[in-house]
């Protein structure tokens, strides 16, 4: 096991980070799991430490990855720890419209589908998702399973603007922003999808991506609060 005497403690035990970080799948740092826009909240696990990194969980949604033993130094003790802010159901309404445009103007700046991508240009589905309400203080679980089970469900005739639309097969695996008129924002990988950020409509008539998607169809989902990880762990 590798020390890390060498991380400042923290009164609060908890981390944030100075500079932007990629956050991987497993000690070998070769798959990005998530990303850590500056400012988030986390916690060493100290125990978990080998040559190469040490798994950390990201506060605000109670996300475990790996951060590579080179990038500690990034990390600053936090004053205090991580309080999440309560939103109800009327507060969200009132960002929507912000969400929204947040998904729009990151589609304007190139952009590609970035498995683990969560701060951009480049994003995966449920990054571009997270990060849109996150930029509102809103926040969500990170995965898109994760976001399907975390909202509230509803029909697809009763789909609103700011509702969430979630695919797959045997589990969801992909997720989009609905904008209505029939219409969803997503960020889609390139074997079915755009390879980035797009506009797709919500139909099987459709061209042969949204045709494709449509025929994965899982579930619509309703943010009825803000992820509470001290409740929701």
């Amino acid at each position: 096991m590798t020390s890390l005497n060498f991380l400042l403690p923290s009164v609060c035990g908890e981390y944030s980070n100075s500079i932007a970080l990629d956050l991987f799948n497993s000690s070998q740092c070769q798959e990005l799991a998530t990303q850590a826009v500056l400012g988030r909240h986390l916690t060493v696990l100290s125990a978990t430490a080998t040559e190469n990194a040490v798994q950390v969980r990201l506060r605000e949604d109670n996300y475990l990855a790996w951060l590579p033993l080179t990038q500690l130094s990034a990390l600053e003790p936090a004053a205090k720890p991580y309080h999440p802010i309560a939103f109800n159901r009327d507060e969200i309404e009132s960002c929507l419209g912000e969400i929204i445009t947040f998904t729009k103007t990151a589609m304007e700046q190139p952009n590609y589908y970035l498995w683990g991508g969560t701060i951009g240009p480049n994003y995966d589905c449920s990054g571009l998702i997270q990060r849109a309400f996150a930029a509102s203080g809103i926040w969500l679980p990170r995965d898109s399973y994760q976001q399907e089970a975390f909202t509230q469900r509803i029909k697809k005739e009763d789909l609103l603007a700011g509702d969430l639309i979630f695919f797959g097969k045997e589990k969801v695996d992909h997720v989009a922003l609905y904008l209505g008129d029939g219409y969803y924002i997503h960020s889609s990988g390139k074997e079915i999808g755009r390879n980035g950020i797009a506009i797709d409509i919500f139909s099987d008539q459709g061209d042969q991506v949204s045709r494709g998607y449509y025929n994965k169809f899982w579930s619509c989902g309703r943010v009825m609060e803000s992820y509470y990880p001290l409740l929701k762990a």
